[in-house]
């Protein structure tokens, strides 16, 4: 089956993200609630996820669990966006303004993976 192109935009995007988190791993562990346990061991999970859901995006049989899959993950990555809300040291030098902006960018994205569950 033939899925359109920003399908496979969405599952490049995932794909990418995770792989940036095995070049990157530092980048991401330092926005890491303090709360989470075995911060190195989480982004490199993160970053299995994002790669595993991003290629389940472009199968029939794993599309619809990649989605629910993603949407999963964006609702528990909210965790880290508001946690980098929380102080100067928590936002690792972003504006908070960026700060204040991922919150709805990041539902954008869930109501992106939930379109695709009708196709």
């Amino acid at each position: 089956m033939s899925y359109p192109w920003h399908l496979y935009l969405m599952a490049g995007m995932y794909i990418i993200a995770g792989i940036m988190h095995f070049i990157y791993p530092k980048a991401y562990m330092r926005i890491m609630p303090n709360y989470l346990p075995n911060h190195k061991f989480l982004v490199l999970l993160s970053g299995i996820a994002e790669i595993v859901l991003g290629i389940a995006l472009c199968f029939e049989q794993t599309k619809k669990i990649g989605i629910y899959g993603i949407i999963l993950m964006l609702l528990v990555f909210l965790l880290v966006h508001f946690y980098m809300l929380s102080g100067e040291k928590a936002s690792a030098g972003v504006p908070k303004w960026i700060l204040i902006l991922r919150i709805p960018l990041q539902f954008g994205l869930i109501y992106w993976a939930a379109f695709y569950l009708e196709i």
